[in-house]
């Protein structure tokens, strides 16, 4: 990490006396040092009036008072014999520099930085810092750490870009050189000075991999008139979006930034940039947990219940559903905004889920309360299962997103369990329908059901009855258990539909035959 040096003494000096706010100055400077961006504001600017009074021969560093080891971004370079200053049809501008304290002085009075438009100044203050945990604590999260990101104006890299060639110019006079890569950023010296005041204001640690998001989203009058020549020298970069109020987002300034060239930049923006009209604005101050996940297995009761909401043309068909009696708890529980529901498979409206259960998972999305013991996970299975008949969970348990897609995996390999009322036209004797309990690995071939063609695509699909056991009950109904391929359609293999199941259990008896009910056991 570098302190300020003799030889960053002509930029300090450049861009000081351009409009360029100490923090930024420090980043063209390439200073790494995280504590000095915290020094306050006016102490930065006394400090560099300080640092340019001192000897110009002198070749120790400055560092204010801190030594630390190189900076790794500093990549010095001697460089081949730069042009001469240039204006602003198409060169540099020659910019005089400030050789007598009192203009230091003057000149490092700036009431809105050129480049950062006010980010590294009136944004890191207490103020600020106070109002963004404010917005985080009225908004009552459950949260052990943050993670903070910030949204910043498009053309603060036009800014930046038109500075660095200032820069660039200046260096080249020394021998030296400075890339692109070697300014640090702003976002990175915002986050070093912000960092720290958060954690201490909310009490909590910052943490990269925090799944509580504190984000900033900061915008500026000025960023279309700014942008607007790079969409005359690099048309192709913007391209009206969806929800997008501009053309001119960050990637697709960005993007014109690299294709367009030096001397075409130098011609449309001024070098050094020009002192802003108008401070940034803070437009939102948003928070947002990681999604929570919660699973379990549920039975359903009723066959008058579908799984998902069940709606036709915008119109209702039945006022409940699994997923809403389920995820309606779930939802009040953990504060979310919404939730994502999955199962194991589904079954028909009228179709029961005994046995075990089926096994479900619900995304909840931007969750308030995130931590809940196991006993409290069992009072909320509880209340759930008092709220209606139709419905029963059991083993609801918080999970990962891993264990998500464990549930979905290998589902076509798994075995079903089925129990289906049969009717036949044809009166029956128990021995008309003993053969079919002998019947092992039964291979069918479904094409996609008639009923759910709307929704799935047309395909014939190979499916396996492992077993039958028939149970007569009279002359024509009789009750098949049956353990299958997962994915196979059962009132089709039933009825036939139609000829597009084959075999079927009509074929088999040599009559017409329909389901009247089916449980998943």
């Amino acid at each position: 990490m570098s302190s300020l040096t003799e030889k960053d003494k002509p930029i300090v000096q450049l861009l000081l006396n351009t409009g360029t706010c100490p923090r930024c100055i420090f980043r063209f400077c390439r200073v790494g040092s995280q504590t000095l961006y915290r020094h306050p504001y006016k102490d930065l600017m006394k400090d560099l009036t300080e640092f340019l009074k001192n000897n110009q021969q002198q070749e120790d560093a400055a560092g204010f008072g801190i030594v630390d080891p190189p900076c790794k971004r500093i990549r010095l370079e001697h460089t081949e014999e730069v042009p001469d200053d240039l204006n602003q049809n198409g060169v540099l501008k020659h910019v005089p520099l400030v050789n007598d304290d009192s203009a230091a002085v003057e000149n490092s009075t700036v009431e809105v930085c050129n480049v950062c438009l006010g980010i590294l100044q009136e944004f890191c203050e207490a103020d600020f810092v106070k109002r963004v945990c404010e917005k985080v604590k009225s908004a009552d999260y459950q949260f052990t750490s943050f993670v903070f990101s910030v949204s910043l104006p498009p053309q603060l890299s036009v800014r930046e870009r038109a500075a660095w060639l200032l820069v660039k110019q200046e260096m080249g006079k020394l021998g030296l050189s400075l890339a692109k890569d070697d300014i640090v950023q702003l976002k990175e010296a915002y986050k070093w000075i912000i960092h720290p005041q958060l954690s201490e204001e909310l009490g909590v640690p910052a943490d990269g991999k925090s799944l509580f998001e504190v984000s900033v989203v900061f915008a500026h009058p000025e960023t279309d008139e700014e942008c607007r020549f790079l969409a005359t020298a690099c048309p192709d970069c913007f391209k009206p979006a969806k929800n997008k109020q501009s053309v001119f987002t960050r990637m697709a300034v960005m993007k014109a930034l690299e294709k367009i060239k030096e001397e075409d930049f130098l011609k449309h923006f001024p070098c050094p940039p020009c002192s802003p009209k108008n401070l940034c604005v803070a437009l939102e101050i948003q928070c947002n947990n990681g999604a929570v996940f919660v699973a379990g297995r549920y039975n359903k009761y009723s066959r008058n219940l579908p799984q998902t909401p069940w709606i036709i043309d915008g119109e209702r068909k039945l006022e409940s559903s699994v997923e809403e009696l389920i995820s309606e708890h779930l939802m009040a529980e953990f504060k979310a905004d919404s939730f994502n529901f999955s199962s194991s498979g589904r079954e028909d409206v009228d179709v029961r889920t005994l046995g075990n259960g089926r096994p479900f998972a619900i995304e909840l999305v931007n969750p308030r309360r995130i931590h809940f013991t196991a006993e409290e996970m069992k009072e909320l299975q509880q209340t759930i299962n008092n709220s209606s008949d139709k419905i029963r969970v059991r083993d609801l348990q918080l999970v990962t997103r891993e264990a998500i897609g464990r549930m979905k995996e290998g589902e076509e390999e798994k075995t079903k369990t089925y129990s289906a009322l049969v009717w036949t036209d044809k009166a029956i004797q128990k021995e008309d329908i003993a053969f079919l309990d002998d019947i092992k690995e039964l291979k069918l071939d479904q094409k996609t059901p008639l009923r759910v063609l709307h929704r799935r695509p047309l395909a014939v699909r190979c499916r396996i009855i492992h077993t039958m056991k028939s149970e007569y009950i009279d002359e024509h109904h009789f009750r098949l258990h049956l353990k299958t391929q997962a994915g196979t359609y059962i009132k089709e293999f039933v009825h036939g539909d139609f000829g597009r199941t084959k075999p079927n259990i009509g074929s088999l008896l040599n009559r017409t035959a329909d389901i009247l009910e089916l449980d998943v056991e």
